[in-house]
């Protein structure tokens, strides 16, 4: 827990089926029991993504469950939140979309103090043969610090 951050949910697909180019942290906008939730980590990014509508940014998709004791206060688990960056971050993040074909990720989702805060990505989507890299260079990487293990052993 370090810095106060205390770590929710994380996407790790995004880290499989994209190349990750830079992050950016988000203030997120929620309403009625969703931080209580959040807080018992009741949330899911995997099928999630951001988009920019009228120089705003949005992530769509975010699954923050409902909370058990919240009854009429709870809302739509799924519903579109808006994400809170600054005019200068918002317009680069505009003009990397638009122009080189990037798109806005979330990464993870975690408190930073009492805060919660939403990492987002630019990311580029990988190709079949590059999760195969990806993966024949994961497999590698194991295999030879495996090796490395079993000889510091004898």
């Amino acid at each position: 827990m370090a810095d106060g951050i205390k770590p929710i949910a994380t996407n790790r697909k995004a880290y499989h089926d994209y190349f990750i180019e830079d992050t950016f942290e988000a203030g997120i906008v929620l309403v009625g029991t969703e931080v209580k939730s959040l807080r018992a980590g009741k949330a899911n990014l995997k099928d999630s993504y951001a988009m920019i509508r009228d120089n705003e940014v949005f992530v769509v998709g975010l699954h923050i469950s409902p909370y058990d004791a919240g009854n009429i206060h709870n809302v739509d688990p799924t519903r579109t939140r808006k994400l809170l960056l600054n005019r200068r971050e918002i317009r680069t993040l505009i003009g990397k979309t638009q122009q080189s074909g990037l798109t806005l990720i979330p990464t993870k989702l975690y408190f930073k103090g009492s805060r919660a805060k939403l990492e987002l990505a630019l990311a580029k989507g990988k190709k079949l043969h590059d999760k195969r890299r990806a993966m024949a260079d994961r497999d590698a990487r194991r295999d030879i610090d495996r090796a490395l293990r079993e000889r510091q052993k004898d």
